[in-house]
């Protein structure tokens, strides 16, 4: 074992085992979460532009942060979104397209309805209320759900609250700042039920799979020793092998 060889193989081992505790250290330091939000944090009311920008994915601390912002409704772009249960209620959503400043909008869902019928007539109502007055809507920013493929049957469908499948339903969007997360209102209106959405449950400053991370980097340091030594000990045992055979046929 204590040949060059296999002193120039423990060095490399040395190096591998080195970067995968650097890799198990890297995980591990950001497995805990060192200035988690305090407690409560998500239910303190924001200004939006404090918490995220147009364009930006919202952080995962933040989700659900209650916000408020002022802006006008966009006439016209009043969207009903499906698949939308309150307390395990099936019904859909009133969507609009909020101007929160020059050429910067963000999609707002407004309200539930129980029924297609209900969520058409408050549709037909902030449609008529949209003359440019400003309006303060206070909510929850909740991540973009993404785009979904609407059935063959009814292909104007909407079933999930995509700003991106939003924004291709709009008007006057040529140059336009778009906020990717959505804003869930806390009070409803034209008739339409208060979106049932509660504070998001408080997260742990612990992220338990990087350290799972970092507990497989350090057993892959350990297997590049054990390797090293299993690969020197076969060779050993192997020239005491040849070694010993040689012996015994010079005596015999």
């Amino acid at each position: 074992m204590l040949r060059g060889r296999w002193i120039g193989m423990l060095l490399l081992c040395l190096v591998v085992a080195g970067v995968f505790a650097w890799l198990g250290q890297w995980q591990l330091e950001r497995a805990i979460e060192t200035d988690p939000p305090e407690p409560g944090a998500t239910e303190q009311v924001q200004p939006l532009t404090d918490v995220v920008a147009p364009g930006e994915y919202l952080p995962e601390p933040l989700v659900g942060q209650r916000v408020e912002t002022s802006g006008t409704w966009v006439a016209g772009d009043f969207v009903v979104v499906s698949s939308r249960f309150n307390d395990d209620v099936e019904g859909y959503w009133v969507t609009g397209q909020l101007r929160v400043a020059d050429r910067t909008s963000i999609a707002v869902a407004i309200g539930w309805a129980p029924d297609r019928e209900t969520a058409d007539a408050a549709v037909a109502e902030l449609d008529a209320q949209a003359d440019g007055a400003e309006v303060v809507i206070s909510g929850r920013i909740i991540s973009d759900e993404g785009p979904g493929v609407p059935p063959r049957s009814e292909p104007e469908r909407l079933d999930r609250m995509s700003t991106a499948a939003l924004l291709s339903r709009w008007h006057d969007t040529e140059k336009l700042d778009v906020y990717r997360p959505y804003l869930a209102s806390i009070a409803a209106t034209a008739g339409l039920a208060d979106i049932s959405s509660p504070a998001p449950d408080e997260q742990s400053p612990v992220n338990w799979l990087n350290i799972f991370y970092a507990v497989e980097w350090a057993i892959f340091a350990g297997f590049a020793f054990y390797l090293w030594y299993r690969l020197a000990k076969d060779a050993w045992e192997r020239e005491v092998e040849e070694f010993e055979d040689a012996r015994a046929a010079e005596t015999a």
